[in-house]
């Protein structure tokens, strides 16, 4: 089983780390090979010992793409259940300046926004490119979704923190299985 991804240039260093060791330690988890051409961004993954572990690399190596740092990618070989997710924004914006707004609204005055979500909904957000990508669990992966699809729809941010805060609190009772 051979999986491809094509990533940005600008992220082949980060995907690689300080002497091939974040490279190293993504090849360690997945029990695979990892092929990264720095002219085209092309990255394989080849021959995985574990199947699983392996379709984790790809989303691993998908995340760094998105902007993630790869201690925060990292994790997801770490919880089974953690989950990656990636929403296009670009068939929303218009042009290059709504897109910018778009994502201005998502991340905040000095990244605001983002550190609220993050905190309210357990999640990691990373904007980047024409996209919006959450590392979390299923639930509040879907919390910080709506919340985001609130704002990129033109609500203001006092009723979207008023939501995540009221969901946060489900989100509490259903871990508690109340």
């Amino acid at each position: 089983m051979t999986e491809h991804i094509k990533i940005p240039l600008e992220r082949i260093a980060v995907l690689v780390g300080p002497k091939g060791s974040i490279k190293e330690q993504i090849e360690q988890k997945s029990t695979s090979v990892l092929n990264i051409d720095s002219h085209s961004g092309d990255v394989e993954i080849l021959d995985p010992k574990d199947p699983i572990k392996g379709l984790r690399a790809k989303e691993v190596v998908h995340a760094i793409a998105r902007g993630f740092s790869p201690e925060k990618a990292l994790r997801l070989f770490d919880e089974e259940m953690l989950m990656f997710e990636t929403m296009d924004i670009s068939n929303i914006a218009r042009t290059e300046k709504d897109l910018q707004r778009l994502k201005g609204r998502i991340i905040g005055k000095d990244g605001k926004t983002r550190e609220v979500f993050e905190a309210i909904t357990n999640t990691r957000i990373s904007v980047y490119g024409k996209t919006i990508s959450l590392i979390g669990y299923p639930e509040q992966n879907a919390v910080a979704r709506k919340g985001i699809d609130m704002l990129l729809e033109g609500s203001t941010h006092g009723p979207v923190y008023a939501f995540l805060e009221k969901k946060k609190s489900e989100l509490k009772r259903a871990e508690l299985g109340m």
